[in-house]
């Protein structure tokens, strides 16, 4: 099933989001300075705030479409800082809820806001689960993480019988957006540094979720939403993936200087991608994956 679904920058939100929603995407935790090279600052709370209600849609989308009415134990795989494991609490209030993530810094602001929560440190590919769960969650984690013929049955394994599996994940990296990006990183005046940098994405086409878990689920719901979202013209482009994917080329650049040169390149290639309106805004589409399997 395709949804499209026009949506303003500015939508009306929950005025807490700038306490819920004070993270990045689990990825950013994971810059590692490279030697000679000056350290990027590994995530930027207020520029991934801008975008926050838009962020936070698409978990709130998949966890209105998981048909289980009482689920005992839930575990959020990437939590960051716990707002994606914040709106599960609002659905299944009386769940026991535990946060996974690598990011020390994410989870010792998820233990901040929420200090009776189960947090646990770990990457997704080293997580060894110590019980079933009846619902397994991840949104907008799982694209950074690879083998997904091995990773997704290894996940619904974890998942206790009447159960689900949910995952939520961009699938935009065809856009103008990314093939922009590309083009930029492929000028020669980076001497190679940034080839390979948009291959730390993990996604295979829809049906291949389908072949790989529909032997072992007891049902299925998979969903493409493309969310037509309006921004304020190709700068908030730019902005929105400098928060995000853009990271994968700018970590890999020398100094500021570099990065800015960098940003402002992809910044002409965005603004003949997404032409302004007569009111100087743009239409982003940002197309995403959801899956829903059942034990």
């Amino acid at each position: 099933m395709e949804q499209h679904e026009i949506s303003d920058q500015n939508f009306p939100v929950d005025t807490d989001l700038p306490s819920r929603f004070s993270s990045c995407p689990l990825w950013l935790s994971r810059v590692a300075s490279v030697a000679g090279m000056s350290r990027m600052q590994d995530w930027e709370p207020n520029l991934y705030l801008k975008f926050a209600g838009q962020r936070a849609r698409p978990a709130a989308d998949l966890i209105a479409q998981i048909k289980l009415d009482q689920p005992q134990a839930i575990i959020d795989l990437g939590c960051g800082t716990g707002n994606s494991t914040e709106q599960l609490h609002r659905r299944w209030p009386q769940a026991q809820i535990t946060g996974l993530d690598s990011s020390a810094s994410m989870l010792a602001q998820a233990r901040q806001n929420h200090g009776d929560w189960k947090w646990i440190q770990s990457s997704v590919e080293n997580w060894q689960p110590e019980k079933n769960y009846d619902l397994v969650f991840s949104n907008a984690a799982l694209h950074w993480v690879a083998n997904h013929g091995v990773l997704f049955p290894r996940l619904l394994n974890a998942v206790a019988p009447g159960g689900a599996l949910a995952v939520q994940m961009p699938n935009n990296f065809h856009s103008p957006a990314h093939q922009a990006m590309k083009k930029v990183g492929a000028d020669s005046r980076w001497a190679g540094r940034l080839d390979g940098a948009a291959e730390r994405i993990h996604l295979e086409p829809i049906s291949f979720y389908y072949d790989v878990l529909r032997k072992m689920a007891a049902a299925v719901n998979f969903w493409e939403t493309e969310y037509l979202q309006i921004v304020e013209g190709p700068r908030a482009v730019l902005e929105w993936l400098r928060s995000t994917a853009m990271r994968g080329y700018l970590e890999r650049l020398g100094d500021d200087g570099e990065r800015k040169t960098f940003e402002d390149l992809c910044l002409r290639e965005f603004e003949c991608a997404y032409p302004t309106d007569d009111q100087g805004r743009v239409l982003f589409p940002y197309k995403r994956m959801f899956l829903i399997a059942y034990r």
